[in-house]
């Protein structure tokens, strides 16, 4: 897959993993990886970026097995966020369905 193409989305499906349930960093990379393959490097910068604008708190829970594990839970400000990405998504993989629908009809 584009790698744009993945670059562009991740921070949607980021979010709206996490709006589901709160997540730890390698529980989220293997929810991410098994629908599109990233690198986990990839992940983190974005996890804290999305922290440090306010999209995304953190707190620390203890693991059976091991260190306690940092979470990530989404703010009312990540979730206006999340629901303004996926309506631009939607009016852009709109747009290119109707562009591709309309290639070679000339």
């Amino acid at each position: 897959m584009n790698t744009q193409f993945k670059k562009g989305a991740l921070e949607l499906c980021v979010l709206a993993l996490i709006s589901e349930k709160d997540r730890y960093g390698y529980e989220l990379a293997q929810d991410i990886m098994g629908s599109i393959n990233i690198a986990e490097g990839t992940l983190y910068p974005l996890l804290r970026r999305l922290n440090k604008e306010g999209f995304l708190e953190t707190y620390l829970a203890p693991s059976t097995e091991g260190a306690a594990r940092k979470y990530y839970y989404i703010t009312n400000h990540g979730k206006e966020r999340m629901d303004q990405l996926v309506e631009e998504w939607k009016d852009f993989t709109s747009s290119v369905e109707h562009l591709l629908k309309n290639v070679g009809r000339e």
